[in-house]
């Protein structure tokens, strides 16, 4: 179903080398979701294979792949281990955009661009417990404040993804003097800067997304790279997609063990498998009718995206893609259980870990009740326009 999308000799090339991991990654699943272990071997393995500076452009020594390509290998990644694809997912999209948009100025890009290519990862740290998500407008509580011309920087971020392995953490603060938001990049090993480990959850166990600490951070002012006009979320940032893709290929990957499983499955009550039973062939055309639906919205937004002179017109695409995939990959699971039926509970069984994983989507930015609301707003706004 995947080969329909591939479209490029650069594309195979880097499936081909991500289907060499797949028995490996996929063998360490389980465990790292039973114990809640980060899998950094694997992240350390993408990152000596190349992988981790894939949407780095070509000027500055990358591969130069798109968001379409990013999302093509995205999905594919996790559908051998959603936590390895959501965590590293983090740093491809973090640096597509920097580098895309030009955020930084051009001295502080070409030393990042050196820094990736030696193996540095990168996230954004956004997130507070007293503001939740950034895209719903909360002032963040972590404060930067200037003092011998330096930034001193308090406070405390959480669902800090990739954090046990992170370089760099971009990181939001609110500057008093400024009255703005400021983003400051602080390396891992600054005074002051530590992470305490409180990520215990049922969904995406192992992506290490602890709390970062940050307790009279001195930075220099050099570090303060971006001062945006916007608030979070209001622009237009295709890489963002590597979330939807991420549960995109955890779907596909509970729709092949429902179909293994009905094609090999043969109770002493029926002469075959029960993939000749019309109820189990209903709930499997219903999760590729899913899979198809959520996939070419997916790739088609994508592209559309990588089109410059389409990209102003993607207001709410973007959103919808991670709605839909999200709510599609929470349903296409849920009837591949169904299929499997009481085996899928069982906790050595796949399927019980996908059922967790894509819950999680539904807490990824951005959320289902804003894209909805974005969506109507639009609609009333696009109305009152063409009657003007």
């Amino acid at each position: 179903m995947l080969n329909l999308f591939v479209k490029t000799e650069k594309q195979k090339t880097w499936l081909q080398k991500l289907r060499e991991k797949e028995e490996k990654f996929k063998n360490k699943s389980a465990e790292i979701d039973e114990l809640a272990i980060f899998p950094e071997e694997n992240i350390q393995e993408l990152v000596e294979m190349g992988y981790s500076s894939i949407t780095l452009p070509v000027a500055y020594g990358g591969e130069g792949l798109k968001v379409y390509d990013m999302v093509l290998l995205q999905e594919t990644l996790a559908s051998f281990d959603g936590t390895t694809a959501l965590s590293i997912g983090w740093n491809l999209g973090v640096i597509g955009e920097l580098f895309e948009t030009k955020l930084w100025d051009h001295e502080k890009l070409d030393f990042f661009a050196k820094e990736i290519l030696n193996g540095a990862l990168v996230n954004r740290a956004v997130s507070e417990a007293q503001t939740g998500s950034p895209t719903r407008g909360g002032r963040p509580g972590t404060t930067a404040v200037k003092k011998n011309g330096a930034w001193v920087l308090t406070g405390r971020k959480t669902f800090t993804t990739m954090s046990p392995v992170l370089t760099y953490f971009l990181t939001s603060a609110w500057i008093e003097e400024k009255k703005k938001v400021g983003f400051f990049l602080l390396h891992k090993d600054l005074d002051g800067l530590t992470i305490e480990e409180t990520w215990d959850v049922i969904a995406m166990r192992g992506t290490g997304s602890h709390d970062l600490v940050l307790d009279n951070v001195i930075v220099d002012d050099s570090n303060l790279v971006e001062l945006p006009s916007m608030p979070s979320g209001s622009k237009i940032n295709g890489w963002i997609l590597h979330i939807p893709a991420c549960y995109l290929g955890i779907a596909q990957a509970a729709r092949d063990y429902a179909v293994h499983f009905a094609n090999h499955h043969a109770p002493n009550s029926l002469n075959g498998p029960i993939s000749q039973l019309p109820n189990v062939q209903q709930l499997l055309g219903e999760i590729d009718l899913e899979l198809i639906r959520a996939r070419h919205l997916t790739y088609s937004v994508a592209a559309a995206y990588d089109d410059v002179s389409l990209r102003e017109n993607l207001e709410n695409e973007l959103g919808v893609v991670k709605h839909t995939v999200t709510n599609s990959a929470i349903t296409i699971v849920d009837k591949a259980m169904r299929i499997v039926g009481a085996k899928s509970l069982g906790r050595s069984n796949p399927l019980q870990r996908y059922y967790r994983d894509v819950r999680a989507g539904l807490h990824n930015p951005p959320m289902d009740d804003m894209t909805i609301k974005k969506l109507a707003l639009s609609a009333i706004e696009q109305e009152k326009i063409s009657k003007a």
